[in-house]
């Protein structure tokens, strides 16, 4: 099984594409994940700057912010057909939102499987606080009702909407590592979606706990003779990485923890 890396643009946005792809692929990733704005001449740049520099694009759809379902719908579709027109590898979308009902994430999720229908690409949903699948025991729902759904893997989030390790949630995570097509190698905890620093010994249980939910994904995937995996090392910037207050610096570096993550789950995975 082939598994691949990528590194999120997010926390990279003022380095110019040339640069930031360069930096990317000097380190090793396979690819970026990335929104894909509307206008021809800036995807234009996305497209020239991957290109040059060997790399793949997993589009990300994170625009969920309008309140009135059809308003939100309609955004929803527009924004995947961009996606699907740049021809990523994949689409990874926060899909929904968590004051929706059942009924209507379902409708969602629906307009993305006939987008990926049509288009051949696969959409997968990431498992993310303020969106349809915001928690363990709500995505399990979901699981059970829609047994085609496709995750993108972010349990983080769910560390931090249930303030724990998710240790009495065992069989909604069993049952969400066999539905998963793409990782973001986030490290939570139970009062945030990210840990300052997962090379720091004080994290060693958020990280062992993590690692064990991702070696579950990668069996699965072996079991189900999937050929590709793929990995976006998400670690964030602020407000995800603390900052010093008045001073505004951050007390660890995402890049060098990106790559850490990498390198970790390389050793691990694909020796």
């Amino acid at each position: 099984m082939d598994i691949q890396f990528y590194y999120p643009r997010w926390g990279s946005e003022n380095s110019s594409w040339g640069d930031f792809c360069y930096q990317v692929k000097r380190a090793g990733y396979h690819g970026v994940e990335a929104p894909v704005p509307e206008d021809p001449e800036e995807q234009q740049v996305i497209f020239e700057a991957l290109k040059s520099n060997g790399l793949r694009l997993i589009g990300q759809y994170y625009q969920s912010f309008e309140k009135d379902f059809e308003a939100h719908k309609a955004n929803y579709t527009k924004q995947l057909y961009v996606l699907a027109m740049a021809q990523p590898v994949k689409i990874n979308a926060q899909t929904g939102k968590d004051y929706f009902s059942f009924e209507q994430n379902a409708e969602l999720f629906a307009i993305a499987d006939i987008i990926s229908e049509e288009c051949g690409i696969t959409i997968s949903h990431e498992t993310h606080r303020n969106k349809a699948l915001f928690a363990a025991h709500v995505t399990h729902d979901f699981l059970k009702k829609l047994p085609g759904l496709k995750l993108t893997a972010d349990f983080s989030h769910w560390c931090n909407v249930a303030e724990s390790l998710l240790e009495d949630q065992e069989e909604a995570l069993v049952h969400a590592c066999k539905k998963v097509e793409h990782i973001h190698s986030r490290v939570g905890h139970t009062q945030s979606a990210q840990v300052i620093d997962p090379r720091l010994p004080v994290f060693k249980n958020e990280l062992d706990a993590h690692l064990k939910w991702w070696d579950a994904i990668v069996k699965a995937h072996k079991d189900q003779k999937k050929e590709v995996l793929t990995i976006t090392t998400e670690f964030g910037p602020a407000p995800y990485m603390v900052h010093l207050p008045v001073t505004d610096m951050p007390v660890a570096s995402q890049w060098d923890i990106n790559l850490h993550m990498m390198h970790l789950l390389k050793e691990r995975y694909c020796k």
